[in-house]
């Protein structure tokens, strides 16, 4: 029998997942902005904005899912938290690796279009060394081997140390509101999760995360180059979460992404004033084109739980 939308659930859960998100948002915008918030604690450096963005907005969608259940009386099944591992491993490997290549290779791409914004002396990781030893610390290491090094750390703890925070969104997007919209078809899906995924984020767009302001068009266009990656992004997680019949690929393979995003910026000539719009992070539209190469294949692949 054909499985037709559960309207009210999906309605109610974007109602919860926006609403909260984006009343966290105002929160932040009238206590001074994603620049401008106060330290929350005394000497830490640790501000509001942070916190309310961490434990507030990124876990919205988890909260969302609980209070639709709550509300609605759906119960708790089908929650997507088993590991599957027997038949599932594969998805969960291509959920920590494909992000580092892709990340890799989009970053790539922007440095062989920008030739003349690359530097691989890497100054901005030398100027941060010799700050570290400007105050005592007795810090022997090149550059590169320190790259090197934080990149190693970044593959093995990755998948654990962010995996935390990853699962806020991922376990409302993936492993509640994309069963919900299946019955539109694997690709119908993917496409309408894309959407919602990245106009959920346009508060902090408008704030300046992830794009900063100063770029052509900020920020209507930081909102549409946002919406683009989500949903390249997304096909790949929504891919992963159908092949590993479990949430867990997606939450791995955000953590990746969160992980290596920033790591091209390393790179960089001192002098060198990239449009984040374009790159070298994977959120710009010309380090995004491996992502978009994958989203395209997947889509005409298909549902892979109906293989």
């Amino acid at each position: 029998m054909k499985q037709t939308l559960d309207l009210r659930r999906i309605g109610l859960f974007l109602l919860f997942a926006f609403g909260i998100a984006w009343a966290v948002a105002l929160w932040i915008y009238l206590t001074g902005s994603l620049a401008n918030s106060p330290e929350l604690f005394a000497g830490t450096g640790i501000s509001l904005a942070f916190v309310a963005v961490t434990f507030g907005y990124m876990f919205a969608p988890t909260y969302a899912q609980v209070l639709t259940r709550l509300v609605t009386r759906e119960g708790w099944k089908n929650l997507h938290l088993g590991l599957n591992l027997a038949k599932g491993w594969p998805a969960w490997l291509a959920a920590w690796l494909a992000p580092i290549v892709l990340c890799l290779l989009g970053a790539a791409l922007y440095f062989l279009a920008f030739p003349g914004q690359a530097d691989l002396s890497l100054p901005i990781m030398n100027e941060m060394l010799q700050q570290v030893q400007s105050q005592g610390a007795p810090l022997d290491i090149s550059p590169s081997t320190l790259l090197l090094v934080l990149l190693g750390v970044a593959v093995l703890a990755a998948p654990l140390i962010n995996s935390f925070f990853t699962f806020g969104e991922e376990f409302g997007w993936r492993a509640y509101l994309q069963p919900k919209l299946m019955p539109l078809g694997f690709r119908k899906a993917m496409l309408l999760m894309g959407l919602i995924w990245g106009v959920w984020h346009w508060p902090l767009i408008a704030m300046g995360h992830n794009y900063g302001l100063d770029y052509f068009g900020a920020p209507w266009t930081g909102m549409l180059a946002m919406v683009w990656f989500t949903f390249v992004v997304g096909t790949l997680f929504g891919w992963l979460v159908l092949r590993g019949g479990s949430v867990w690929p997606a939450v791995i393979g955000h953590s990746v992404i969160n992980a290596f995003a920033g790591f091209p910026i390393y790179l960089l000539a001192s002098d060198a004033e990239p449009n984040l719009l374009l790159g070298p992070m994977v959120i710009g539209l010309i380090a995004g084109l491996p992502w978009t190469a994958v989203a395209i294949y997947l889509l005409w692949k298909g549902d892979p739980s109906q293989a």
